[in-house]
């Protein structure tokens, strides 16, 4: 035997032994080809690595797993050209997708965990000139909760992956895996608890607001963080609400207006401050308006000579300090100071 063998050889039964002993000592990494083959032998034996299975397939027997982070339909040639290039440039796929084994579905052998793009792409070159791709997977056994976590991880950098599909993919996750305890779901995806707020306020946003958007992956958090506060006060929701219905029905008719995300949400800023007209007065009613800006905060509407109908105006009395200057104004024109009982 040669010594080159003969070292792999005692390397071998090293590695062995030292996985039989409980009480192993970390062991010392050994540089050069044999010694890294020695040191993976060790790994191994003392349960520090684990083998990975690579399988090359027909991404036909591939299905989506159906919590998906990655919104498939949407995936088109033109934003996958990149990844399409790449991958005729090499030849053949670099990264394998992490799959499940399915045992209750004739039409499929997998679910795609993490790599839609990847699939998607590799299905589009067999259907374009380019059977000879397969698509490269690396199956693992997996519960939901595990799939949810690891397909985050994988995704959380990707410039691809809009903050539309990562919000909507928390929120759902949220529910199905976490009992809606946001922290911990955080603790559980090592994120903060307001990183991770930031992603479900953009998924609870009202629908009207984000049919306001040319595509709702156009959606970014920074848009989210303008506009949160303008649906708390029910005055600027009501008018935010009304200017993103006017915006979807306007580009209905013109697919050009407003297309944009940042010109949008300047749009509903704009709705948002702007205020409402004071309603007209009915005939024989008296107005009292603010000295400050001229806006009309109380309407009297004479009943008798022994009554007062009284409206004050709340969608120009933003505090409690307007509200109470809006009083005094009525008592001042009424009960001036100084007027005897």
């Amino acid at each position: 035997m040669s010594s080159k063998n003969k070292l792999f050889t005692d390397g071998l039964a090293a590695a062995a032994s030292a996985g039989l002993r409980e009480d192993r000592k970390p062991a010392t990494r050994m540089g050069g080809v044999l010694g890294d083959r020695r040191n993976r032998l060790a790994e191994m034996a003392g349960g520090l690595a684990q083998t990975k299975t690579h399988l090359s397939v027909d991404p036909a027997r591939c299905r989506m797993w159906g919590e998906h982070n990655r919104d498939y339909a949407a995936l088109t040639y033109e934003n996958c050209h990149d990844l399409i290039e790449s991958l005729k440039a090499q030849g053949h796929q670099e990264m394998p997708a992490i799959v499940r084994r399915l045992k209750d579905d004739p039409d499929y052998e997998f679910e795609v965990i993490c790599g839609a793009r990847r699939h998607w792409a590799i299905s589009w070159l067999r259907a374009n000139t380019y059977p000879e791709f397969r698509f490269i997977v690396e199956p693992r056994e997996l519960t939901d909760e595990q799939a949810f976590r690891i397909a985050d991880l994988e995704n959380r950098a990707r410039q691809d992956l809009s903050d539309y599909e990562r919000a909507r993919d928390y929120l759902k996750g949220l529910g199905l895996y976490y009992g809606n305890e946001q922290k911990a779901m955080a603790e559980r995806l090592r994120v903060s608890e307001s990183w991770l707020s930031r992603y479900l306020d953009l998924a609870r946003l009202p629908a009207a607001v984000i049919g306001a958007f040319a595509s709702p992956h156009d959606m970014r958090i920074k848009h989210v963080m303008k506009l949160k506060p303008l649906l708390k006060n029910i005055d600027t929701r009501r008018r935010v609400l009304d200017a993103a219905a006017k915006i979807a029905d306007m580009r209905k008719r013109d697919h050009s207006y407003l297309t944009e995300a940042p010109a949008v949400v300047r749009e509903l800023q704009k709705a948002a401050e702007k205020p409402e007209p004071a309603p007209r007065s009915a005939a024989g009613a008296s107005t009292i308006e603010r000295p400050s800006d001229g806006r009309t905060v109380v309407t009297i509407n004479r009943r008798s000579g022994k009554s007062l109908a009284v409206t004050f105006h709340l969608a120009d009395l933003k505090s409690r300090a307007q509200g109470h200057e809006a009083l005094n104004l009525l008592l001042d024109q009424y009960w001036p100071e100084g007027q005897e009982d």
